[in-house]
Order: structure tokens, then C-alpha cells, then sequence
């Protein structure tokens, strides 16, 4: 005979699990490598309401679970420096026959994808050093 469990039990605190840190950044992780993919892949077609806001929300996760205090500094760089040449070097890749279009429509979905990451671990880098000066 099965072993019946009353409703109030399965949702014991002692029986949830909790997340790790681990946990936390394998979801980053993996939040990040689909990012890109999917931002790669929509610059194929044209870039719709609904496709960036998926790129803005996996952003968002990524800034939030992986990025850490001690990568902040390598990451806002990098962000800074792929968001600049993709304004600046977006408009110049559309001049390139065949793919250029495709090419510039590509790092849009890039910095749609990585500008809100980029945001959020640089309010958890103020927020940071504002707490030790507290």
C-alpha cells in the first residue's frame, strides 16, 4: 500500500530545496551560452518585439545569477567595449554586400542580450561598494 502524504507536509520548509551558489551559476551559465545562441540566431530574421525581450530577459538572468563580485570589473569592460563597436561597427557592416545586413542585425541581438546583464552587475558594483563605505 502506497504511503499517503498530507499536502501540509510535502511543502515543509525542511523539504524544499534550496538553491546553491553552484546551482545559481550553472543557470547563469548555461543562461549566457543559450543568450548568445539565441542572439546569434535572431539576427537571421528580423528582430521582433517578443525576440528581444527574450534576449533582454536572458540578459537580466545573466547579470543577476553569474556573474560574481571579482569578474565585474572584466565584464562591464568587455560589455563596454562590444556595445561600442557594435553601435560603431553595426552601421559600417551593413555596407558589406551579401551578409552585411545580417551581420549588423547580429550584434543588435548581441547588445540587446548583454546590455541589460551589463546594467544589472553594475548596480550590484555600486550597490557593493556603496555597502563597504556604509
Amino acid at each position: 500500500m502506497a504511503k499517503q502524504i498530507k499536502i501540509a507536509e510535502a511543502f515543509e520548509p525542511k523539504k524544499i530545496k534550496r538553491f546553491t551558489a553552484q546551482t545559481l551559476n550553472k543557470i547563469g551559465a548555461w543562461a549566457f551560452i543559450f543568450g548568445i545562441i539565441a542572439a546569434v540566431f535572431a539576427g537571421l530574421w528580423p528582430l521582433e518585439a517578443w525576440l528581444v525581450s527574450t534576449l533582454i530577459v536572458l540578459g537580466l538572468i545573466v547579470g543577476f545569477l553569474n556573474i560574481e563580485l571579482h569578474q565585474t570589473n572584466n565584464f562591464l569592460f568587455a560589455s563596454l567595449v562590444l556595445v561600442l563597436i557594435s553601435s560603431f561597427g553595426g552601421s559600417l557592416l551593413s555596407h558589406v554586400s551579401v551578409i552585411g545586413n545580417t551581420l549588423a542585425q547580429i550584434f543588435v541581438a548581441i547588445v540587446s542580450f548583454v546590455t541589460p546583464a551589463a546594467i544589472i552587475v553594475a548596480m550590484k558594483a555600486i550597490y557593493e561598494h556603496a555597502k563597504e563605505d556604509a
